[in-house]
């Protein structure tokens, strides 16, 4: 079992009016978290910055993940963690720095339009993690992600399901 600290981190389940969330497609070569074929989806997740609100970190995550900034405040979990799978890549990635995530997930209700989500384009000098996104019912996203993060997306699901409907 790793040492390593937990890294601070926000998942956002973003609602659209039909219940659904927006899911993303993590591109093909973006390292060793897409560990199986099929399981690129996730919902959009980062991050907290030193000192920064885990509701700041929502908006900001949402904004450079999507390009979306219209979106309302529904709820939240309390902090979950998990653990990142065995790893002996180069030290600089997050899973030989960290032992897993520590994750609070923020439901949000998406006020705008489609045209609004653009996860191609960089912000904040971060690149691009999706290269397609969808909406999706949130019953079945779970079974869409790597297995390492499922427990915690079918958690999340349990806790936003009000908001599914």
């Amino acid at each position: 079992m790793s040492s390593n600290p937990y890294r601070p981190n926000v998942g956002i389940a973003l609602f659209n009016a039909s219940g659904e969330v927006l899911i993303g497609r993590r591109f093909r070569d973006d390292g060793p978290e897409i560990i199986l074929p099929g399981l690129e989806w996730q919902m959009p997740q980062g991050g907290i910055d030193a000192d920064e609100n885990p509701r700041d970190a929502v908006m900001r995550e949402l904004w450079e993940e999507t390009g979306a900034v219209s979106a309302e405040y529904l709820g939240e979990t309390d902090w979950i963690k998990y653990d990142f799978p065995p790893y002996d890549g180069p030290p600089t990635h997050r899973f030989a720095q960290f032992r897993g995530q520590r994750q609070k997930w923020f439901a949000l209700r998406f006020t705008g339009s489609d045209d609004e989500i653009d996860p191609l384009t960089p912000r904040n000098g971060q690149p691009a993690e999706f290269d397609s996104w969808r909406w999706e019912r949130l019953d079945r996203v779970a079974d869409l992600v790597v297995p390492f993060r499922r427990e915690v997306y079918r958690m999340a699901a349990r806790a936003f399901a009000e908001f599914a409907r």
